[in-house]
C-alpha cells in the first residue's frame, strides 16, 4: 500500500514540475509527452504495488490457515463452558476478570472453577466473566464460535443493564502489567456505577503466599519423595512485580522444601537457571507443572511440549525421567478459595 501511495505521489509531483516548465510549443509538446511516460510508469509502479501487497496479502491469509491446521490437538467441548456474558444481570454483579485462554478444558476447570465458586460464595451477585486478551476472545469465537466478552464489552454490559454496585475480581497471579491495565480501563467507567470495587491478585500478601505455597506443595506431596525435583514455571513478567517468583522460591526454600524449584517462561529465572540449579542436587526425576492459573499454551507447549527447546526436552536431555503435570492452578480448592477471600474483602469494602 505505501508503495501504491508513493507512486501516486511521484506522479503528481512530475506533473506539477512539467507544468511549471513553460508555455512554447515545443516545451509543450515535450510536457505532454513526459507527462505520458510519467503517467504509464506511475500506472505501472502502482499495478506492481498492488500486486505485490495482493502476493503479500495471500501469503499471510496462507499462513493464516497454516496456523490453524497445525492447532490439531484437542483442546476439548466449547460448549460446556460457561461464558457468563447474559444480560438481566441486576443491580449486583461481581465481574470475574481473566486473561483467558483458548484451551477449552483448562477454561473450563480454571476459570469456570473459580466463577463457579465467587458465584457459590456471593448468592447476591450476579456473576460475569471478561477476559483481557483480544486475541484470544478472537481465536475462541473463530474456531468454536463462542463468544467471550472483553473487559469494555463487559462494562458496557454492565452499565446497559442497570448495574449499580459492581466488583471486579481479576484472576491475575500478581499486581503487574495487566492487573494495571484493568484498573485504569476500570475507571473510564468511573462515572457509570454508584459503587465499584476491584478485588487483589492471587499473591499480594504475605499470607497469600503462604496459601498458594501450602496449596502447590499438598498437590504434589505425592512425588517428594527425596529424589525428584519438582519444578514450577511460572509466565514470566518485565515489570516489576517480576519478583513475585524469586520471593515464592525464597519461602519455599525457608520453610524446607528445597527440591522445589520455581522459574518462568519469558523472564528470570529462566528455564536455563531452574536446569543448573537442579544439576546441583542428587536428583533422578523431575515433575514440572504450571505456576497459571490456567494449563494453556505455555503449559502445554513450552513446558510439556516434545519440541526442542521445552522444559520437558530440556530434562529429558539432560538424563531426567520427566513427569508433567498439566494442570492450571486454579483447579485447586485452595486457590478458588483464595479467591473468594479476595473477592469478599472488595465487596466489604463497598459497605466502608
Amino acid at each position: 500500500m505505501k508503495m501504491k501511495k508513493l507512486a501516486v505521489l511521484f506522479a503528481a509531483a512530475a506533473l506539477t514540475t512539467v507544468t511549471a516548465a513553460g508555455c512554447s510549443g515545443g516545451q509543450k509538446e515535450t510536457a505532454a509527452e513526459t507527462t505520458k511516460e510519467t503517467e504509464a510508469a506511475a500506472t505501472a509502479e502502482a499495478t506492481t504495488a498492488a500486486e505485490t501487497e495482493a502476493a503479500e496479502t495471500t501469503e499471510e491469509a496462507a499462513e493464516a490457515a497454516a496456523e490453524a491446521d497445525e492447532e490439531n490437538y484437542d483442546t476439548g467441548d466449547a460448549s460446556k463452558d460457561n461464558t457468563r456474558n447474559q444480560d438481566e444481570i441486576g443491580e449486583n454483579e461481581l465481574l470475574v476478570v481473566s486473561f483467558g485462554t483458548s484451551y477449552n478444558d483448562s477454561r473450563r476447570l480454571t476459570i469456570g472453577a473459580i466463577e463457579d465458586a465467587i458465584e457459590k460464595a456471593f448468592p447476591d451477585f450476579a456473576v460475569r466473566r471478561g477476559f483481557t486478551s483480544q486475541i484470544i476472545i478472537d481465536h475462541v469465537k473463530s474456531r468454536d464460535d463462542v463468544a467471550i466478552d472483553n473487559v469494555g464489552e463487559a462494562l458496557d454490559r454492565a452499565e446497559k443493564n442497570g448495574v449499580r454496585n459492581l466488583v471486579i475480581q481479576p484472576t491475575h497471579l500478581m499486581n503487574g502489567l495487566e492487573y494495571t491495565d484493568l484498573v485504569n480501563e476500570v475507571a473510564e467507567y468511573s462515572d457509570a456505577f454508584e459503587k465499584v470495587a476491584i478485588g487483589k491478585p492471587l499473591l499480594t500478601t504475605d499470607d497469600d503466599f503462604r496459601a498458594v505455597m501450602k496449596a502447590i506443595t499438598e498437590a504434589t506431596a505425592r512425588y517428594d519423595d527425596g529424589e525428584t525435583a519438582i519444578c514450577f514455571m511460572g509466565h514470566g513478567t518485565e515489570a516489576d512485580s517480576n519478583q513475585v517468583y524469586a520471593k515464592m522460591q525464597d519461602m519455599l526454600t525457608e520453610e524446607g522444601y528445597r527440591n522445589y524449584y520455581v522459574g518462568t517462561v519469558e523472564a528470570a529465572p529462566g528455564l536455563d537457571d531452574v536446569l543448573t540449579a537442579v544439576k546441583e542436587g542428587s536428583y533422578k526425576k523431575v515433575v514440572l507443572e504450571p505456576l497459571m492459573i490456567v494449563a494453556g499454551d505455555h503449559a502445554n507447549n513450552d513446558m510439556a511440549g516434545d519440541e526442542e527447546g521445552s522444559w520437558k526436552t530440556a530434562f529429558e536431555d539432560a538424563g531426567y525421567e520427566v513427569t508433567c503435570l498439566v494442570n492450571g492452578l486454579g483447579e485447586l480448592e485452595a486457590i478458588k478459595q483464595l479467591f473468594v477471600e479476595h473477592a469478599q474483602a472488595a465487596v466489604d469494602s463497598l459497605t466502608k
